[in-house]
């Protein structure tokens, strides 16, 4: 096997890693009930419908124009874990293939979206996770930050996460040519996935997001 294959090899499968998580949805998922009884926007005082951002504005903010679509079995309002992948996995990073395990148990509200840019080979998500107060969501954002660290140190850190970055309020890592961005603002923890698109792409997405979290 040649240098260069070997270099290639661990920034393929962090891109087919972050694909699974972000994109293949319906492949071996088990989708968590509705959270609780009642109206879920009432428990959190947040809708996360009208954080995220709608098909024209994600249009705009990619460059993609017309070409972006979403996938319609990719649209959906309960978190899925890709319970076969995760297997394939070191514990420490089946996160990447779970996202009951990336946003904890306590979501009031959820909603994730995957848009395809199929002429660029572009994919891109958006999701957001509301709870009941602001403490909560930190809870579930420092278990997250936790759970990326225990990743990252492992044997498989380099596959799954790579380079990663943190502070109080976001986290971002990026294994090979894929990526995944995450904020916490107020009750909401949110998050934004892609491959194919520039991490600028992924930083605008993000910054309009946040913007319309309520303060």
């Amino acid at each position: 096997m040649s240098a260069m294959a070997v270099v290639l090899r661990p920034v393929l499968l962090c891109c087919a890693a972050l694909l699974a998580a972000a994109c293949m949805r319906v492949v071996g998922g088990t989708p968590v009930p509705a959270f609780g009884g009642g109206s879920a926007a009432a428990a959190s005082g947040v809708d996360v419908d009208e954080i995220l951002l709608d098909k024209s504005r994600m249009r705009a903010m990619t460059g993609a124009g017309d070409d972006l679509t979403i996938i319609p079995s990719m649209d959906g309002k309960h978190p899925v874990d890709l319970d076969t992948l995760a297997q394939t996995a070191p514990a420490e990073c089946r996160f990447i293939y779970s996202e009951t395990l990336t946003f904890g148990p306590d979501i009031a509200e959820f909603h994730k979206t995957t848009f395809q840019d199929p002429p660029d080979s572009g994919l891109i998500s958006e999701g957001a996770a509301a709870y009941r107060d602001t403490g909560t969501a930190r809870r579930a954002f420092d278990a997250l930050m936790t759970t990326v660290e225990d990743c990252a140190t492992s044997s498989a850190g380099l596959l799954f996460v790579g380079e990663w970055s943190a502070d109080d309020e976001s986290l971002r890592i990026r294994p090979g040519a894929c990526g995944r961005d995450y904020r916490v603002k107020s009750v909401v923890l949110m998050e934004v996935t892609f491959c194919g698109f520039p991490e600028s792409v992924s930083d605008i997405v993000m910054t309009n997001i946040v913007a319309n979290v309520p303060r």
